[in-house]
């Protein structure tokens, strides 16, 4: 994904999509938003790209409450039992960060890419009252988009760094698919030797009896 060589509302769709997928919903845990993030924000710097700071602040905003949103109600549907079957160890930890910093976790969750897409799903699976889970969304994704988004229009002034956006963002998004793919076959590797498939302990001895 060469977000140098994207403008206006092409940059637009893709980031708007890409921070609403990894907002929320499950599949998305692994998508590179903090990168891409960065890397518009150099892209806006470019007076000749066609890339609003404005727009892109607003509508990352947004896109990322909204996606935050689709996780919480995907949370009240599916439950806390399909969760912990599919994403136990996501989970476990999401759970770590609401034990240590209460509803307060959807906006520093915002900052670590498995948690920010875990969080509202967890939040709407136990039930978290909406308006304390709107505040904190919308809080962390304001802080978060906005913030990562003018952190790399500044940067836009460190010789070289604009030339890098597009291939930064392209390496960070092979490796995030990489690891997102190996973690999702490790954990169906583990589930089925915890569940006792053939060649594990548990079964053998289950068949010897």
């Amino acid at each position: 994904m060469d977000v140098a060589s994207l403008s206006g509302t092409t940059l637009y769709a893709v980031l708007f999509a890409v921070i609403f997928i990894e907002s929320g919903v499950l599949v998305g845990f692994w998508l590179p938003g903090d990168t891409i993030l960065f890397a518009a924000g150099l892209v806006a710097a470019d007076g000749d790209a066609g890339v609003s700071i404005y727009v892109l602040c607003v509508g990352v905003a947004i896109a990322a409450s909204l996606g935050a949103m689709a996780g919480y109600y995907t949370g009240v549907r599916l439950g806390r039992p399909y969760l912990e079957r599919r994403h136990a160890s996501a989970l476990a930890r999401t759970e770590q960060f609401y034990g240590r910093y209460g509803s307060v976790t959807l906006i520093v969750a915002r900052f670590v890419p498995w948690a920010r897409t875990f969080a509202p799903v967890l939040a709407g699976a136990v039930a978290m009252p909406w308006y304390r889970f709107l505040a904190a969304v919308v809080s962390g994704a304001l802080v978060w988009g906005t913030g990562l988004i003018l952190l790399g229009y500044l940067a836009s002034a460190i010789p070289g760094l604009r030339d890098a956006a597009g291939w930064l963002a392209a390496v960070v998004v092979v490796v995030s698919v990489v690891a997102g793919v190996g973690g999702e076959l490790l954990r169906r590797h583990r589930s089925r030797h915890e569940a006792g498939d053939p060649g594990t302990d548990g079964t053998a001895v289950g068949e010897g009896g």
